[in-house]
This record gives structure tokens, C-alpha cells and sequence, in this order.
């Protein structure tokens, strides 16, 4: 499979096992997981044939390890904005996560800190490097520093995924720090 077909699937994949399941004829268990032959068959019916070796191939090449497989289920890491419970435990944070975004939303986050818009919680990641990749996505980056083992004394849960994302329901703007702390990163 070219890399070019793996990104168009990946992010097939991605629309489905995250968005928009009903699209395609998914329904997804309470913890997001579908059989991989119901997932196989569906995408066969629209038009986007692919093997159990193929699939299998998106999920491993993947960069961002978006998907899990586990035995004959598979489903998307994180960031559905279909109602799914995950399953993952609290955790202590580092002491600060990243966020990746773009000058023009830095007016909003200043006011509303960090919100998970049309997902369940807001992503962070473990380092600078990542979030300025994740911001990339839409322009030239701003990496915001988030305080988290402050956000953790103060009681907010924290949550990581299967691909080392961290997970969040929402940072308070007195949280994060528009500058790199110094020492971090």
C-alpha cells in the first residue's frame, strides 16, 4: 500500500471510527470499539475495499497511532465527538502539557482557556515538538505551555490515551502560559 493511500485511509478511518460511524453502517460499542470484519464489510459496501493485512498496515504506519486494534475490534485512540467512554483510568500529569493552536484562536483561549469544541475533552501533548506539529495542521503554530500539575493539585482529571495524548475536560485560562516556562520542554 503507497503512503499516499494510507493517509486517505487513515483519515477515513478516522471520520468513521470517531464522527461519524451511522455513515457507513458502524455502531460502535460503549467503548468505541467495532468488530474489524463489520468495519472491513462497511467499507467494502462504500467503495473503499481494504484487507485485514491493509488495515492492519494503516493502523501500524500510522504516525500518530490513531487506532487500536485488540484481537478482531478496533477503534479510534481518542477524539470522537461521538458519545464513547474510552475507559481510561486518571493519571498524574508531567508538570506541563502542550497545546498546539494558531494566533487567530489566542483572543478566545485567553478569555475561555482550552475547550474541547466538538469533542469530549481538550488534547494535549506530552511535549513541545508534537503540539507545534498539531498546530501546523492549521497554520503557523503557537505552542501553549498548560500548568498541569497545578490543574491536578487543583483537582482536575487527566486522562491518557493508547498514543500518549493526554486528555482533558477543559483548562482554565489561568492555567496555561502563552510563553514557554523556562527549563520545560
Amino acid at each position: 500500500m503507497d503512503a499516499r493511500r494510507t493517509v486517505k485511509v487513515s483519515k477515513y478511518l478516522s471520520r468513521h471510527l470517531r464522527h461519524e460511524p451511522e455513515r457507513i453502517g458502524l455502531v460502535l460499542d460503549a467503548h468505541g470499539w467495532v468488530p474489524v470484519d463489520d468495519l472491513l464489510h462497511a467499507l467494502a459496501r462504500h467503495g473503499v475495499p481494504l484487507s485485514r493485512a491493509e488495515l492492519e498496515h494503516v493502523v501500524a504506519s500510522s504516525d500518530k497511532q490513531r487506532f487500536a486494534l485488540d484481537g478482531d475490534r478496533i477503534r479510534a485512540n481518542q477524539g470522537h465527538s461521538v458519545e464513547v467512554d474510552l475507559a481510561l483510568p486518571p493519571a498524574e500529569p508531567p508538570a506541563y502539557l502542550y497545546h498546539g493552536t494558531v494566533a487567530a484562536s489566542l483572543d478566545a483561549i485567553r478569555a475561555d482557556g482550552l475547550r474541547p469544541m466538538g469533542r469530549h475533552h481538550v488534547h494535549l501533548s506530552p511535549d513541545r515538538e508534537t503540539a507545534r506539529r498539531v498546530g501546523a495542521r492549521r497554520g503557523r503554530p503557537v505552542v501553549l505551555a498548560v500548568d498541569a500539575a497545578a490543574m491536578h493539585r487543583d483537582g482536575h482529571v487527566f486522562r491518557v490515551s493508547a498514543n500518549g495524548v493526554w486528555l482533558t475536560d477543559a483548562v482554565p485560562p489561568r492555567y496555561l502560559r502563552f510563553r514557554q516556562p523556562s527549563g520545560q520542554g
